[in-house]
């Protein structure tokens, strides 16, 4: 068992995170370095300042674009869009170890015949017309339909028909124009060792173990308890993942960590072991100031930042306006080792303009020289981020 106090394990996290003292992620590689480091990003299509996974690699990437992004899922091929944590991007390495998965979904298909012909129907206006949306076909059909992995299609047969090829990995989204998904065939976009790989792990223990790992990975530390860093993970029960942690111990995949304040046991990888000693001799990095996603891997477990960090965040989106506390659109704001605060930061497109809508400090904060000169230099690169030429800051007016 590792001992950690409270700074040095927040500092761990950070530093694993890319999010203090320089950029440890640079450029297009630097996208694929920390996708590979955290095994998946949450995609979210809303847009009011960036989509979540552009606004997690934002502050991580140095020179980060969106089109960075856009051009290793839909040119390169490097990543895909495929479900993990939920809707999320992933390396193409990993579609192999998703396979279970789409099998489960070609095993539901097979329930409902009446899809075969509708299927057919996609594959050869795909042929004929290429990558298509849902407003480039209409499948005639009778049904209602909830896709194997996640989707529902409704009583919409063409949305059924293209969710559930997507499922069984027929279908890869070839590219998006906003939020609308174009598909086209996977075997015309993944290499062919990858597509028809086998099922890479014995069983579903081996699975379960292997998704945990990755779920450890993507956040760096984690508890042995019920949280939203295990989400879409099927069939991980307490009990499962009791046994998976259980034999992770024994395997030596994962280390105990102990941090003052907090009654459970936290894990972190064991390859992570060098970066919790330099975490330990307490650097001193230097300070950054970072808008953090709502669907952060940092943040996937909010009980546990809560615990960590003293911080308290909702993403409120799907708050009722009357009960919000903030707002609806709101990032947590990090600087050098702590969150301050949030922020509500909307982009008019139309007028290429970042507009600070508000700013909500912490209690015990106090907005320093250095913390206007770092909060305005985030600002700018953010501005930037968003292809913005003027900074309006109405929470001064």
């Amino acid at each position: 068992m590792i001992q950690l106090t409270n700074h040095q394990a927040r500092q761990f996290l950070l530093l694993k995170h890319g999010l203090l003292g320089d950029y440890q992620f640079i450029g297009k590689q630097g996208v694929l370095d920390f996708i590979q480091q955290v095994g998946c990003i949450q995609y979210d299509p809303i847009d009011v300042c960036g989509k979540n996974a552009e606004l997690v690699l934002q502050s991580r990437v140095k020179g980060f674009t969106k089109g960075l992004l856009a051009e290793l899922l839909y040119e390169d091929r490097s990543l895909v869009d495929y479900p993990d944590k939920n809707l999320a991007i992933i390396s193409v390495e990993h579609w192999p170890y998703f396979e279970r998965y789409r099998q489960a979904a070609r095993q539901h298909a097979a329930r409902y015949p009446e899809m075969e012909a509708l299927t057919e129907q996609v594959r050869a206006t795909i042929q004929n017309q290429g990558a298509i949306s849902l407003d480039d076909i209409k499948l005639d059909g009778d049904f209602s339909w909830q896709s194997a992995i996640h989707w529902s299609g409704g009583n919409n047969p063409s949305r059924s028909v293209l969710e559930q090829m997507y499922s069984t990995g027929e279908l890869i989204v070839h590219h998006k124009k906003g939020t609308r998904k174009y598909y086209d065939l996977a075997k015309k976009h993944i290499q062919s060792d990858l597509l028809n790989a086998p099922e890479p792990l014995a069983n579903e223990l081996e699975h379960y173990k292997w998704r945990v790992l990755r779920r450890i990975g993507a956040v760096g530390l984690l508890w042995n308890r019920a949280s939203d860093a295990w989400l879409n993970i099927w069939g991980l029960k307490a009990v499962e993942r009791n046994e998976v942690f259980r034999q992770l111990l024994d395997e030596d995949g994962i280390v105990p960590i102990s941090v003052e304040q907090i009654k459970d046991t936290l894990y972190c990888l064991v390859e992570d072991l060098p970066l919790i000693e330099a975490a330990r001799k307490n650097p001193k990095p230097k300070v950054r100031c970072e808008f953090i996603a709502p669907l952060d891997n940092l943040i996937w477990d909010r009980k546990l930042i809560q615990a960590l960090f003293g911080f308290d965040y909702t993403w409120e989106i799907y708050t009722p306006a009357s009960k919000r506390k903030f707002g609806y659109y709101v990032l947590p704001l990090l600087y050098g080792e702590r969150f301050v605060g949030r922020v509500e930061v909307i982009v008019e497109r139309k007028i290429s303009t970042l507009v600070i809508k508000n700013i909500w400090y912490e209690n015990d904060v106090t907005l320093t020289e250095p913390l206007q000169i770092a909060l305005d230099a985030c600002f700018q690169k953010f501005a930037l981020f968003n292809d913005c030429n003027t900074i309006l800051k109405e929470y001064l007016t």
